[in-house]
């Protein structure tokens, strides 16, 4: 997946946390985002990547939103890692 696929997925994930009343609120609280943020800052990949690092934080999440956009269960990851700041940390 290259960069702009990636943010287009990642637009899609938070077209879906808008539409969900439960979560939108504690991706807010947890990044300290506000709506006005989710308008400005969309086009930045940095921003993107917050909300793909936000979603997988809960594997329930993650299905969900797939469900909804029909893709696969991996594509949140794929594009994190196309985007700034998410390639694959090695412990080794």
């Amino acid at each position: 997946m290259n960069q702009k696929q990636a943010e287009l997925r990642a637009i899609g994930v938070l077209e879906w946390l808008v539409g969900n009343e439960e979560l939108l609120p504690v991706f807010l609280s947890a990044t300290g985002a506000s709506v006005e943020d989710l308008r400005n800052r969309v086009s930045e990949p940095v921003f993107l990547g917050s909300v793909l690092d936000f979603l997988m934080m809960d594997d329930a999440w993650v299905m969900a939103c797939c469900d909804h956009m029909a893709v696969a269960y991996e594509t949140p990851m794929h594009a994190r890692q196309a985007l700034p700041g998410g390639t694959d940390v090695s412990w080794t």
